[in-house]
C-alpha cells in the first residue's frame, strides 16, 4: 500500500525541485474524489495569491515563491505521504486542508521543525501555543465555530434556547467530530436539546439522516459537512422541506458548488463565514490583470472569487505575511522553516495592512502571541441568495463564547502535553 501512494505521490509532483533561494510552500492538494468539490477552488486560490505575488511584486521580500502541489485525494495517508516527499524540498510552511491530515502531521512538523497552519480546521487545542509550537490555526477553529453558530441561535431566540432541539450532522470522521464536546457543554449552559447525527465518507447516502430530522423534528440543524456530502445534504433538506434559514453549515458547507445543484431549494440556506464574500476587494483587479489575464490562472481558472477560491487565497495570504514578518526579524529575505515559525508567532494583522493588501473588511484583524496560535475566533452568518446566485453576509462578526471554550481548550492540550511529555513555554 506504501508503495503504491508512494508512486502517486511521485505522479501528482507538479514542479521540480525549486532554485535554492525560492521560498517553498508546498500545496498538499486534492482535486480527485468527492471531496473535489471543495479542494479545487481552495487550491486554485492558494496557488494563484502566490503567482500575483511573483509576478507583481518579484515574490515576498525579493524572494520568489515554489508552490509545489502534491495531489492526497483526501486521503490521510496519501497526505503524510505527501508530506514526507516534499519536505525536503526546504518547505517552510504545510495546509493540507485535511482535519485528518492535520492530526498525523502534528508530531512530524514538531519533530521536524515546520511550521503547520491550519485556519478554520485542524485540532482546535493546537490554539494554545504554549503546547503547539509549531501549529497555527488563527484566525478562528471549530470550537469558535460550533460556539457562533449557538451564540446566533440564541439571538435568533431573543437569548433563550431552553427546550429547543438542535441536530448536529456531521462527517463521521476526526473533522466532523470536532465540534460535538463545544456543543455539548453549550447544551448543558443554555438548556437546548443536542441530537448528533454521524454521516459516513464520502455521505452520499443519507436517507436515514434526513428520515430521523423529518421524525423528531429540530429545531434547527447545525451541519458540519464537506465535498459532495453538501450537495446530498441540502438536496435532502430540501426533499423533507426542511425550513432552510434554519439549516446553518460550518464555513466548509457554504459554497456555492455546495448549494447550487439544488436550485432555488436551497434559498435561505445558512452558513458560518470566516471572511467575506465575492469580488468586490483591489486585490481581484490585480489578480485578473497579474494572473488570469496572463495565463497563468491554477487550475482551469474558472473558480476565481468563489468563497473557497477565497478562503485559499486568504490562507495564501496569511503564509506570505507571516513569511514577511518573518525576514523582518531574522534581518534576511532567504528565511528558514524555523525563522518563519517565529513569524507566524509574531504576525498581527491589522484592518490597515488588510486595506494595504487589497482586501479591505475581508477578515477579522488579529495578533498572534507565543500562548495565543488560534487568533479572535469571531465568525459571520452568510444566507444562500439562489436568484441572484451569491451568499450574502447576514451579520458581522459575531464572537465565541470564551467563558465556555478557553477552559475545554485548556483541558484538551494539557491532556496532549502530558501525553506526549511536553513542557509548556511561554513561562
Amino acid at each position: 500500500m506504501k508503495m503504491k501512494f508512494a508512486t502517486a505521490v511521485a505522479a501528482a509532483m507538479s514542479l521540480a525541485a525549486p532554485a535554492m533561494a525560492d521560498l517553498v510552500i508546498p500545496n498538499l492538494s486534492y482535486r480527485t474524489g468527492p471531496f473535489a468539490a471543495g479542494g479545487i477552488p481552495y487550491a486554485d486560490g492558494f496557488n494563484d495569491y502566490f503567482t500575483l505575488l511573483n509576478e507583481r511584486d518579484g515574490g515576498i521580500g525579493g524572494e520568489k515563491v515554489q508552490v509545489p502541489e502534491c495531489e492526497t485525494a483526501y486521503n490521510t495517508e496519501k497526505g503524510v505521504e505527501c508530506y514526507e516527499a516534499t519536505k525536503g524540498l526546504g518547505a517552510l510552511v504545510y495546509n493540507p486542508l485535511s482535519t485528518g491530515i492535520t492530526y498525523q502531521l502534528i508530531p512530524k512538523v514538531s519533530q521536524d521543525g515546520i511550521t503547520l497552519y491550519t485556519p478554520g480546521y485542524g485540532r482546535t487545542s493546537a490554539a494554545n501555543g504554549a503546547i503547539f509550537e509549531w501549529v497555527f490555526n488563527y484566525p478562528a477553529n471549530y470550537w469558535d465555530g460550533a460556539s457562533v453558530a449557538v451564540k446566533y441561535l440564541l439571538e435568533q431566540n431573543g437569548g433563550d434556547l431552553k427546550g429547543k432541539k438542535i441536530a448536529l450532522l456531521y462527517h463521521n470522521s476526526a473533522y466532523g467530530k470536532e465540534p460535538i464536546r463545544t456543543l455539548e457543554s453549550l447544551a448543558a449552559k443554555h438548556g437546548y436539546e443536542l441530537t448528533q447525527m454521524p454521516i459516513d465518507t464520502p455521505g452520499q447516502e443519507q436517507k436515514s439522516q434526513w428520515l430521523q430530522v423529518r421524525r423528531e423534528k429540530p429545531d434547527y440543524v447545525i451541519f458540519w459537512g464537506w465535498g459532495v456530502m453538501n450537495q446530498v445534504a441540502i438536496q435532502e433538506a430540501v426533499n423533507i422541506k426542511f425550513p432552510m434559514e434554519n439549516f446553518i453549515g460550518v464555513w466548509w458547507s457554504g459554497s456555492e458548488n455546495d448549494v447550487l445543484p439544488a436550485g432555488d431549494g436551497a434559498n435561505g440556506y445558512k452558513s458560518l463565514a470566516m471572511h467575506g464574500t465575492g469580488m468586490d476587494y483591489p486585490v481581484y483587479a490585480d489578480m485578473q490583470k497579474y494572473v488570469v489575464d496572463a495565463g497563468k490562472a491554477s487550475g482551469a481558472g474558472d473558480q476565481v472569487g468563489s468563497v473557497l477560491y477565497s478562503r485559499g487565497m486568504y490562507a495564501a495570504m496569511v503564509i506570505s505575511e507571516a513569511v514577511r514578518k518573518a525576514q523582518e526579524l531574522a534581518g534576511t529575505s532567504a528565511v528558514n522553516a524555523a525563522q518563519v515559525r517565529d513569524g507566524f508567532e509574531a504576525l498581527e494583522i491589522t484592518e490597515e495592512r488588510m486595506a494595504e493588501i487589497g482586501l479591505p473588511n475581508f477578515g477579522q484583524p488579529f495578533a498572534a502571541s507565543c500562548t495565543d496560535h488560534g487568533g479572535p475566533g469571531a465568525a459571520m452568518i452568510q444566507q444562500w441568495d439562489a436568484a441572484a446566485k451569491e451568499w450574502n453576509l447576514v451579520t458581522g462578526f459575531i464572537a465565541p463564547d470564551d467563558e465556555v471554550l478557553d477552559p475545554l481548550v485548556a483541558e484538551d492540550s494539557a491532556a496532549f502535553a502530558a501525553e506526549n511529555k511536553i513542557t509548556p513555554r511561554c513561562n
